[in-house]
């Protein structure tokens, strides 16, 4: 009982499901008031609302961004470099200010995963995008210390901006310290645009996706037909990369 109450909860009073329902009604109130025209609109809206806030439809668009790239069971590489993916500002931590935001928070998980194995130097790229947002490198570079990597194996690139900027000032670092084989960790969906953007910039690298937000194998089941902020939130994250890989072309 408990279980179909969050489930009804959840599906049509949370948004989005609660627009959909709006312009259901409101579209079939317009039909019945024989308004066809805008009645139309407003039902085509809530259908591509819907469209766009399942599972079903989020995944494979995301699934086909996360798997053009694969972590190597056998990685090599001589320094790792993370891309920064947001960060809070004024929040507290142990010994600092300041949070990575959850995709950021796992890429630098399995940056630690990687120098636990490696035992090779780590660049951590990331700005300060906005006014109230923290600079991701220097939060990133006081949780690696706190995890015992020794500061002066770590360098901090904290002025990027975007992808483009990661790329063109990581390129500027691996020359100064003369790493010639960098392992990248950014998102899985975020990777081919990475990737390309560094191959602007001349740099060569070997792919690390982690933060996956897709299984391999989809598998999907009734619920995920069921239309959900998070799954609007992916669908809008994977759009966002493929605008970015189009503008790659220029930017």
């Amino acid at each position: 009982m408990l279980y179909w109450l969050k489930f009804i909860y959840i599906t049509f009073f949370m948004p989005p499901g609660i627009f959909i329902v709006l312009l259901l009604g409101l579209g079939g109130w317009l039909l019945h008031k024989k308004e066809r025209g805008i009645a139309f609109v407003m039902l085509g809206m809530a259908f591509l609302l819907y469209i766009v806030s399942n599972y079903c439809c989020s995944d494979l668009l995301m699934h086909s961004l996360e798997y053009r790239y694969r972590p190597s069971a056998r990685i090599q590489g001589d320094v790792i470099v993370m891309l920064g993916g947001g960060a809070t500002l004024h929040t507290p931590n142990l010994h600092h200010q300041g949070h990575l935001s959850g995709a950021a928070a796992n890429r630098l998980l399995t940056c630690i995963q990687l120098e636990h194995q490696l035992k090779v130097p780590l660049i951590v790229s990331g700005g300060q995008v906005f006014k109230n947002t923290g600079r991701e490198a220097e939060i990133a570079q006081a949780i690696l210390i706190d995890t015992g990597i020794p500061e002066e194996r770590i360098h901090i690139e904290n002025q990027s901006l975007n992808t483009t900027q990661n790329a063109e000032n990581t390129a500027l670092l691996l020359a100064k310290y003369h790493y010639r084989h960098p392992i990248l960790v950014t998102s899985a969906f975020h990777m081919a645009r990475a990737v390309k953007q560094f191959k602007k910039a001349g740099i060569s690298v070997t792919p690390f996706p982690t933060d996956y937000r897709t299984n391999e194998k989809l598998d999907f089941i009734a619920v995920d037909w069921v239309p959900t902020s998070e799954a609007l939130d992916n669908f809008s994250i994977a759009l966002k990369e493929y605008y970015g890989l189009l503008a790659a072309k220029w930017y």
